[in-house]
């Protein structure tokens, strides 16, 4: 199981997002390095929000409310849903289906 970590962008994203995107940066790079955050990254227009796949919900909403970007406003809201993931062309399948 993965959780999936959704951003909505405030209306100053485009504004707010470069002057806090190197604290976002180390506080994302923490996540990685104990192996909880896989994936991370904006939709290509950043207005659309940005998403995020965790090992866990508590690594999600840990990261949620710690990250640079939602303290500072450069995320209007976020929400988290649980993800069946089924398959990963980087590994072997261990799911039946």
């Amino acid at each position: 199981m993965r959780y999936v970590l959704f951003y909505e962008s405030s209306d100053a994203v485009l504004e707010k997002a470069p002057i806090h995107g190197g604290a976002h940066r180390t506080w994302w790079n923490q996540f990685v390095a104990d192996g909880t955050l896989l994936l991370i990254g904006p939709f290509a227009d950043p207005r659309d929000g940005a998403m995020g796949v965790s090992t866990t919900r508590e690594a999600a909403e840990a990261f949620a409310n710690g990250d640079p970007f939602v303290l500072n406003g450069v995320v209007k809201s976020w929400r988290i849903l649980e993800w069946r993931e089924v398959v990963d062309a980087r590994r072997p399948s261990t799911s039946s289906g």
